[in-house]
């Protein structure tokens, strides 16, 4: 798959897990399902830096 295909796949799911953690911040109580979400959307938009800057 080329890259510029990967990247843009890899920021639209940083995009929608955003938009998803920020509304479980303010719908829920308890705090961990947003971490787990703002967690794993970091790490997604984590691995689209690195390959956008070793390539």
């Amino acid at each position: 798959m080329e890259t510029n295909k990967i990247r843009t796949i890899l920021n639209i799911v940083f995009i929608v897990l955003a938009v998803v953690s920020v509304i479980l911040y303010f719908a829920m109580d308890d705090k961990h399902p947003f971490l787990y979400v703002c967690g794993t959307a970091l790490a997604v938009k984590l691995m689209e830096f690195f390959i956008r800057f070793t390539r």
